[in-house]
């Protein structure tokens, strides 16, 4: 061999295994349908936190304020705003979202729209101001702070003309500006009818559809609070859960199609409940459900507060069918978490401490049969690896697959947690879940959607090895993590 045909040969062969190298690289799959931003994708690692329902009604015993409450009678002489957030924060909550004013039209903090507010009241001689009292205690035990700002106001004279619009956008502009960081701010539903309305005392109707401009307030929103959430029936960036019974659906996708919604649309509770499998936006479900049967203060409900195993429950069937859990927990008169709700928080949280304790999945073997491209970075250890950017992926138009986790000898399991790579989109449409009996594989529960988290409870299945079988999906199957406990 000459030396000219020697360097043409090892020239052909340097090419042939670039060539074989680049046919060997397994590019990741495609998104499908919506996907999440990064500010939605920080909300569903929250999970779970608490609802603040304070105002004139907690010393009228009312839930909904007519708007002619005198600000005298707001006096919670003890209040104390780092209690709230210690309580929080014990629970395993991990932020607070205040009604800084709420149909009645009081607010928590001195504005300078309104007469009608805590500078007129006895609370801290006319100089205390709610709201950032809160927020700083939020910073300060290490949660993050959100406003309540009710669109309807029975205190207002100006309300249902376009004057109150531009009030309304003022006081936003107040809670935006003045309180630090805000990460989630509350548009309610609830809006339109009978109120004081500066001594009107008569019906105001409004059509919700347009009266409040939502679209301008919304950019008001971006423009000064950019990574806030925005809740509402129709979100934009959060969605509400159809109830106020703390129950996720147990088929919930996070897209519905959010152009066709509006805050108090009748009907539609269903659909918010399940959200839509061709939905054309990312807009995931918040349930919001009281510790108590109220959601302001009533003494008389002293010992009706919900047990820890009411509590637990509760989580399952709301953070474990992929919605976040937004916890009311309404401060009494003196202004302090009423020591019965602090006891079932704490209850509550040492059985989620206890239950999820000992995940099995980091010592057991994860196997797949099939994953993407036969390689390694879309392996069946994915799913129990403890990061969250990696996962076990099939090839493009294989919608089904299992993943086996076995740890070797029986134990009794009581959860499963599954999780999506969300970032790529939702897509799981149906699965299963077995456990080995001997040689063979028994169903022992299952379900439509997993989502950013789905828990399933096993009531104490005793077995060495979990199969989670994907029997329907939109597109390749792709999932993030996995415990057992």
């Amino acid at each position: 061999m000459n030396k000219t045909t020697f360097h043409t040969t090892a020239l052909s062969v340097s090419v042939l295994l670039m060539f074989s190298a680049c046919r060997q690289e397994v590019l990741p799959p495609q998104a499908v349908g919506p996907v999440p931003d990064e500010n939605q994708l920080a909300w569903h690692e929250r999970e779970q936190y608490a609802f603040v329902h304070f105002t004139t009604n907690t010393f009228t015993d009312k839930e909904w304020g007519y708007g002619d409450e005198s600000p005298d009678i707001f006096n919670p002489a003890a209040f104390d705003a780092a209690q709230w957030a210690r309580t929080v924060r014990d629970a395993g909550l991990k932020g607070i979202i205040l009604t800084c004013k709420h149909h009645d039209g009081f607010c928590l903090w001195p504005s300078a729209y309104t007469e009608h507010s805590v500078r007129h009241s006895p609370f801290r001689e006319g100089k205390g101001d709610v709201v950032k009292e809160v927020a700083d205690a939020c910073r300060r035990y290490g949660l993050f702070f959100g406003v309540y700002l009710s669109p309807w106001d029975r205190n207002f004279a100006q309300y249902a003309s376009p004057e109150y619009i531009t009030y309304y956008r003022n006081q936003l502009t107040e809670l935006l500006d003045n309180y630090g960081e805000v990460s989630e701010v509350w548009f309610d539903g609830a809006n339109g009818g009978d109120g004081y309305y500066g001594g009107a005392r008569e019906q105001r109707k409004i059509d919700n559809r347009t009266y409040y401009d939502w679209p301008n307030t919304h950019a008001l929103v971006r423009r000064l609070a950019p990574r806030a959430m925005m809740f509402s029936d129709a979100g934009p960036d959060i969605r509400w859960c159809g109830n106020e019974r703390g129950l996720a659906g147990e088929t919930n996708w996070c897209t519905i199609s959010g152009d066709t919604l509006y805050p108090g649309k009748p009907d539609i509770t269903a659909l918010l409940n399940t959200g839509s499998e061709d939905g054309n936006a990312w807009i995931p479900a918040e349930v919001d459900v009281s510790i108590r049967p109220g959601w302001f203060y009533h003494e008389t409900e002293n010992d009706r507060v919900r047990t820890p195993e009411n509590l637990f429950a509760l989580y399952l069937q709301s953070v474990g069918r992929g919605a976040n859990l937004l916890l009311n927990l309404p401060p009494d008169r003196r202004g302090l978490i009423h020591e019965n709700d602090v006891q079932a928080l704490l209850g509550w949280k040492k059985m989620l401490d206890e239950a999820f304790a000992d995940n099995l999945a980091v010592r057991a073997v994860a196997t797949a049969d099939t994953y993407r491209g036969k390689a390694a970075r879309y392996a069946a250890s994915c799913v129990t690896d403890g990061d969250r950017d990696t996962y076990w992926a099939t090839d493009d138009g294989v919608t089904t697959g299992s993943l086996e986790l076995d740890w070797g000898n029986r134990r009794k399991i009581s959860h499963v947690v599954i999780q999506e790579y969300i970032r790529l989109g939702q897509r799981v449409k149906a699965f299963d879940v077995e456990a080995k009996k001997g040689d063979a594989w028994e169903k022992v529960s299952g379900g439509t959607t997993i989502g950013y988290k789905r828990i399933l409870s096993l009531e104490g299945v005793e077995t060495s090895a979990l199969r989670i079988r994907i029997t329907d999906a939109k597109a390749c199957p792709l999932i993030s993590n996995v415990e057992v406990y």
